[in-house]
């Protein structure tokens, strides 16, 4: 059995912990001391690192960890110059075998937030490592992808099994959330999840993972085809959006903007 352990970082960042009979694996350690700390603390041999993009609260503990661990990096080929001490770069399709600990990644290409955002896909295990690409509740912002390219990532990702635990890099769900009920007040789920997360953070226990099957329920970048959103971009529009596309493009241009009363 693999147990997927949050190490939290910085403000609101998730390193991810794949462990299981003495290895791991870490993904996007932004923090190399404190994956270091987590290995120590549980007495593990780490096996691999698995990058999604190359913004530095995601890569800035690499050469921590390589100076203690030979260990491959995975990461995106097209983002190979910008991650020092990638050894494994990565196409979409790509497989990444992690025999010690029993997974098998399928790479799915996913810009938008950055370039050369990758995803990491363990489909027996139901897994979704998605950086900065799919949040629980939202999506990340545009930094260098267009509109279009973001909505089809999300919609690739959106395609995954229901069942599929979305391991994302923040903690940004309530406010996310506070955006989605604002955007699509009629969805009454949105509400209920709400109440469970906060139920949650109260405890300081993490909102990650979300699963698909909620994503496609309250996540209104997810949600782009539903009436009462095409509605709500049209009204920052001004007249009826062309697409789905720019149904996205205008419900993260108001994300953008939103301030949050929820944290």
């Amino acid at each position: 059995m693999i147990t997927v352990t949050p190490l939290p970082a910085f403000a609101d960042n998730y390193l991810w912990l794949l462990h299981g009979d003495g290895r791991a694996a870490v993904v996007d350690p932004g923090d190399g001391e404190v994956v270091l700390a987590a290995l120590r603390q549980r007495g593990l041999r780490l096996e691999a690192i698995l990058v999604t993009h190359h913004h530095a609260d995601h890569i800035g503990g690499l050469g921590a960890l390589r100076r203690e661990w030979d260990v491959p990096v995975y990461g995106p080929r097209a983002e190979a110059g910008s991650i020092p001490g990638l050894t494994q770069p990565l196409d979409d399709g790509a497989r990444v075998a992690l025999p010690g600990l029993n997974l098998n990644f399928e790479i799915l290409s996913v810009p938008g937030h950055t370039l050369g955002h990758i995803a990491y896909h363990e489909a027996e295990a139901k897994l979704l490592f998605c950086g900065d690409t799919l949040f629980v509740g939202g999506c990340g912002r545009l930094f260098e992808g267009t509109p279009q390219q973001m909505y089809a990532s999300l919609q690739r990702l959106r395609a995954l099994p229901p069942e599929t635990a979305v391991y994302c890099a923040h903690e940004y769900t309530l406010s996310n959330l506070d955006f989605a009920r604002t955007a699509e007040p009629g969805n009454a789920a949105i509400a209920r999840e709400i109440e469970r997360v906060q139920g949650l953070r109260a405890e300081a226990r993490p909102s990650v993972p979300g699963t698909l099957a909620g994503e496609r329920t309250c996540n209104p970048f997810l949600r782009c085809d539903q009436a009462e959103l095409v509605a709500a971009a049209a009204a920052r529009l001004g007249r009826p959006p062309q697409d789905a596309v720019e149904v996205f493009a205008a419900l993260r241009r108001w994300k953008d903007q939103y301030r949050s009363v929820l944290r």
